[in-house]
């Protein structure tokens, strides 16, 4: 199996290859940041998979920049994106919340992270985590994908909606196939770089 040090030598090897990045990210340093240090890359960590989950459930209607603009904002009111907090967060927070601009003021969408933060902790209370769950749909390996346009890229897949409905199922909330692909996308679930970017190899096995 190859090592980081090889991936990322991979990954630079490409780069003086002058690969271009995905079109979608382009314009915008912070998007191209994104893009080349998170995007697509396996997350195996609960808390980094809760942040994008909640981030994303934000997003619903809006584009990822002005959401991923104001995540720091968003890290500073829900907690660090500790799942436990989060799950007890009080009404005056809630309501300090709505009041302020720095985030998406949308409470049904910030009282769906609570939600939702519970719904990780009833998972616990399963024996699983949200980390286990969410890749035991692709048997913990990325699909790894092959589109040479950006318009060959779904918005959502027949897996998204299955994984859709057993979410909601479970509880959870904001949270249809539309949201959950982007999810997988983000974690490394599923590799949806083009191949003609650089970062394509990145986080394969």
């Amino acid at each position: 199996m190859p090592t980081a040090h090889n991936r990322s030598q991979r990954t630079t090897e490409a780069m003086e290859g002058l690969k271009e990045r995905c079109g979608w990210c382009k314009g915008s340093e912070l998007y191209e940041n994104y893009h080349d240090r998170e995007w697509g890359r396996p997350v195996r960590d609960e808390r980094k998979m809760f942040e994008f989950l909640l981030l994303e459930t934000f997003q619903a209607g809006l584009s990822w920049i002005t959401v991923l603009k104001k995540r720091e904002a968003f890290r500073a009111v829900f907690h660090q994106f500790e799942i436990t907090k989060v799950a007890n967060m009080t009404e005056k927070e809630i309501q300090d919340a709505l009041q302020n601009a720095d985030i998406i003021r949308h409470e049904a969408k910030i009282r769906a992270a609570i939600t939702n933060a519970q719904c990780v902790l009833a998972l616990h209370g399963r024996g699983t985590t949200l980390v286990d769950f969410f890749w035991s749909y692709v048997d913990g390996m990325p699909i790894r994908n092959a589109w040479k346009e950006l318009n060959e890229i779904p918005a959502k897949t027949d897996l998204a909606v299955q994984l859709s409905k057993d979410l909601k199922a479970l509880g959870f909330k904001f949270i249809g196939p539309t949201v959950v692909y982007a999810h997988m996308q983000a974690t490394g679930m599923v590799n949806d770089h083009l191949t003609s970017c650089p970062y394509y190899e990145v986080g394969m096995p």
